[in-house]
């Protein structure tokens, strides 16, 4: 029982801290202005409390995203709902996408922020590892499609943070018109591997 107490602080604590950072860093102009000292005061914690829940800052942005991420992650992995008995594939991958880019959209510091400098290749990152890994299984159910590892790869650098940082803020590009341009670019993408590899059977 006397360890309750200190489990139960150490939850409040944390959830205290990744809602301080989620406001402050949807305030913020640049993710990198937030420092943990920010986070801190904020959450009105110790400096300690932060290091000792998340490591460093790059933990605390992962946890952040992470928690930021469960609510779609479903959606993300499975695709668009079915669309009568079997959903095409190429549904699916535009679901998928659409639900990446919404995300990165909702999320436009965070993401930033994370890919930035959230410690290390982006790429590593256990997010995109998932996204990548469910794309990849959706495009090798389309015929004609090869080389979706690299396929799934050049999709999703259709929804990196700093791309989408650039459209939606700088160029100040509506959010239904980037999700179109994002769904039009994976049609092409999908038709022209699969008739470049029709082409080569002939």
């Amino acid at each position: 029982m006397p360890e309750r107490k200190p489990r139960k602080d150490a939850a409040r604590n944390r959830e205290a801290v990744l809602a301080a950072a989620d406001a402050l860093f949807a305030r913020c102009e640049n993710p990198e202005d937030v420092t943990m000292a920010d986070i801190a005061a904020a959450a009105g914690v110790g400096k300690g409390t932060l290091f000792r829940a998340f490591g460093d800052r790059a933990g605390l942005l992962r946890a952040l995203y992470e928690a930021r991420l469960e609510p779609i992650r479903e959606a993300v992995e499975a695709g668009p709902p079915p669309l009568g008995p079997v959903t095409p594939p190429q549904d699916r991958v535009a679901g998928l996408l659409d639900a990446v880019l919404c995300f990165k959209l909702d999320n436009r510091r965070l993401a930033l922020a994370l890919e930035e400098g959230g410690g290390g290749s982006p790429y590593q990152a256990d997010h995109y590892e998932r996204w990548h890994s469910a794309l990849q299984s959706v495009l090798e159910q389309i015929p004609g499609l090869t080389d979706s590892d690299f396929t799934a790869h050049a999709l999703l650098a259709a929804t990196r943070a700093d791309l989408v940082e650039h459209l939606a803020g700088e160029e100040s590009v509506p959010r239904e018109r980037m999700r179109a341009q994002l769904a039009n670019f994976a049609i092409r993408v999908l038709g022209s591997g699969a008739r470049q590899e029709l082409s080569a059977e002939e």
